[in-house]
Parts: C-alpha cells; sequence; structure tokens
C-alpha cells in the first residue's frame, strides 16, 4: 500500500470506536437493568474455565466508575488506530484482545479479571512504540501525544492499587509492544528523498551541477549544445506558368 493511500479519514474511523463503546455500555445497562453479574464470564487465570474470559472479559465492568474510565480512552485510542494504521486496525484489536487475555490467564492473580484496560493497554503500548520504529514523522507525533495523554498509565502496570487487575495492563502493554515489532507490512513508510533512493548518482543530479568540489556555487553551468536541425526546401514548379 502507497503512502497516498494512508491517513484517509472514513466513516469506520468514528463508526467502529462507537460500536465498541455502545457494546461494553449496552452490556453494562443490561446488568444494572435486569439484575446480572457477568463478572463470572471475566479471565479466571490457571482455571480452564476461566479461559472463557480472554473473550468476554474486555465486555464486562465492575461499576459506573469502572466502565466510565475505560470509555474515553478506548474511544480516542480506537480511533486513532482505524485512522493511522487502518490496514491492520482489525488485527490489532481482536488479536489484542486474545493475547493479552491469555497473558492475563497465565500470570494473573486466581480471581476474576475483567475490563476493557487490557486493551486499552495494547492500544497505548502498539501506537507508541509502532511510531517510534515506524519512524514517520505523523506516527511520531501520535507517539508523543499518547505519552502526553496517557503516560501516566505506566503506573498500573505495577500493583500500586488494591481492586487494580495490574497483571491485565502488563499483558496489555507487553502485546502492544510485540505488535509493533511483528507487525511491520502495510504501514506509512517515511518519505525517501531523491539522493536516498537507489541508483541516485551525485553527477547526473541537476541540481549539485550549479556546485563545485568545494561547494561553491557556479553561476553559469556549461550545457553541450545540440547541432541545429538540418532543414531541407523542396521547390515544385506551379503549373499554370
Amino acid at each position: 500500500m502507497k503512502n497516498r493511500d494512508h491517513f484517509k479519514f472514513s466513516t469506520g474511523v468514528i463508526l467502529y470506536p462507537i460500536l465498541f463503546v455502545l457494546i461494553i455500555w449496552l452490556v453494562f445497562w443490561f446488568e444494572v437493568r435486569f439484575g446480572f453479574n457477568f463478572s463470572k464470564y471475566g479471565v479466571y487465570p490457571q482455571n480452564f474455565k476461566g479461559l472463557r474470559g480472554v473473550v468476554f472479559s474486555p465486555f464486562i465492568h465492575g461499576d459506573i466508575e469502572h466502565i466510565y474510565h475505560n470509555t474515553i480512552p478506548l474511544f480516542v485510542l480506537s480511533m486513532a488506530l482505524f485512522y493511522f494504521y487502518k490496514p491492520i486496525a482489525w488485527k490489532v484489536v481482536l488479536f489484542g484482545i486474545l493475547f493479552s487475555g491469555f497473558f492475563t490467564w497465565c500470570i494473573g492473580r486466581p480471581s476474576y479479571h475483567i475490563g476493557a484496560s487490557g486493551l486499552i493497554y495494547v492500544l497505548v503500548s502498539f501506537t507508541f512504540f509502532k511510531g517510534v520504529f515506524a519512524k514517520h514523522y505523523r506516527l511520531i507525533a501520535l507517539s508523543l501525544l499518547i505519552i502526553f495523554l496517557y503516560g501516566s498509565m505506566l503506573w498500573y502496570v505495577a500493583p500500586v492499587k488494591e481492586g487494580i487487575s495490574w497483571e491485565g495492563h502488563l499483558s496489555g502493554l507487553i502485546t502492544g509492544l510485540l505488535f509493533a515489532l511483528f507487525f511491520r507490512r502495510e504501514i506509512a513508510k517515511p518519505k525517501k528523498y531523491v539522493w536516498e533512493q537507489e541508483g541516485y548518482s551525485e553527477e547526473d543530479d541537476p541540481f549539485l551541477k550549479h556546485f563545485d568540489a568545494d561547494g561553491n556555487f557556479i553561476e553559469h553551468v556549461e550545457v553541450e549544445e545540440e547541432e541545429p536541425p538540418i532543414i531541407n526546401y523542396t521547390y515544385k514548379k506551379n503549373k499554370d506558368n
């Protein structure tokens, strides 16, 4: 995919993030409205039945504060993902849910781990590291913006607060880093200038011909004169004469 095909706005940039947010709020509304508690469908580490939470846990939240704190980052980060990394956005989201959930299942405490924060950490980690590795000025700018907005989230990959699944956060961070290293194709590449391209020759560069070996400007550049064209005239006698 060429660079001109990247960074194009489409309805999916807004529609898909809205869809994600709408789903988690509908699940939460259903729990509150009908008195259900879906926490038992979260990730329960080292338990075979707890593996179902790898798929279900991102859509389950404990209370209104929990879902509120996840809503805005999920919307903003997924919107950035679908705009800047459109060709691989769905892969990052779907595999991010699976991998981060599975890592949580492997390293987590014996408790139910729920919430979309694992996916959020995948998106934060991926967009930051991918921008640095890609060396594209727009993606680097996105990486700096991510650090500015969500850099403080780094504290929560450690057990600094009780009741928070730091294992899920750490799993998401590691998953995002691995994705940044793995997904190399179909990413916008930094622009290559003429002198960076293969087969470039300084002697044939029309701009450099205006400078001598010491870098001094040459006011008049010798241009090879072309031989004038040869013109042949054919005269025909007028029949009326």
